[in-house]
């Protein structure tokens, strides 16, 4: 005689709660950083010697890049802290580790394009961060914004 296990089977609906919760996400950190990008682009020396139309392009591809990590970061913080129940259980679990990869990932792609590949440069009116002489604008950008989201959405998803 056989024994069957208890093992539960995998729903075979979207959890669209989960679903909601991302595309609300990176749809307000996509128009959150859009802001922040103009508003810190005279930091950089694009600004000075740049044209517009090339401003705008640095503007939305930085943008674009801030949406894919953003939504790359909670990804992976969701497949390791989070699954099952999610954003239900363990949701401050699964934002900080999203913000610990964002943020460590914005410390070394501003470092790698600022002093390897040399492909965009500060101005001297943007305070830097030693050792890696990293932005203090991304930084903050990386921790204010997705930060401020995750508290909002906790509060709407209360309501």
């Amino acid at each position: 005689m056989t024994q069957e296990l208890d093992i539960p089977k995998p729903p075979t609906h979207p959890n669209w709660r989960l679903v909601k919760f991302f595309f609300t996400y990176i749809l307000i950190i996509a128009v959150v950083n859009l802001i922040w990008e103009v508003a810190h682009a005279p930091l950089y020396t694009i600004w000075i010697d740049g044209t517009r139309a090339e401003i705008a392009f640095a503007i939305a591809h930085c943008t674009l890049g801030d949406v894919l990590i953003a939504g790359s970061s909670l990804s992976i913080a969701w497949l390791i802290a989070g699954r099952g129940g999610w954003p239900d259980i363990h949701y401050w679990r699964v934002a900080g580790l999203s913000l610990l990869i964002g943020l460590t990932y914005t410390v070394f792609s501003e470092w790698l394009n600022i002093s390897i590949r040399e492909s965009w440069a500060y101005r001297e009116t943007m305070p830097t961060i030693a050792p890696l002489n990293t932005g203090l604008s991304p930084l903050l950008q990386w921790l204010i914004i997705p930060s401020l989201t995750f508290a909002w959405l906790k509060s709407a998803m209360r309501r």
